[in-house]
C-alpha cells in the first residue's frame, strides 16, 4: 500500500531530525568556542522540538486512521 504524501513527509522530517541531532551532539563534543556551544544547543533544542512534534502529528494520523504502513 503507498504511504500518503503527508505521512511521507513526516517521516522524512524524523530521519532529518535523527541526523540534526547527531550533527549537534558531534558539533558540541568538537567545538573550539562557546559561540559554537550555543549554536549547537540550539540546534539540539530545536531537533527534539521538532521530534516531539513530528510524533504527534503520525500519531494523530495513526488514530484517524490515516498512517499506511509501507
Amino acid at each position: 500500500m503507498e504511504l500518503r504524501r503527508c505521512d511521507q513527509n513526516i517521516i522524512e522530517t524524523l530521519k532529518l531530525v535523527e541526523k540534526m541531532l547527531k550533527l549537534a551532539q558531534q558539533g558540541d563534543a568538537e567545538r573550539e568556542d562557546v559561540a559554537c556551544g550555543v549554536l549547537y544547543g540550539v540546534m539540539l533544542d530545536s531537533a527534539f522540538k521538532i521530534k516531539k512534534l513530528a510524533e504527534q502529528e503520525r500519531d494523530s494520523h495513526i488514530k484517524k486512521g490515516w498512517w499506511k504502513k509501507a
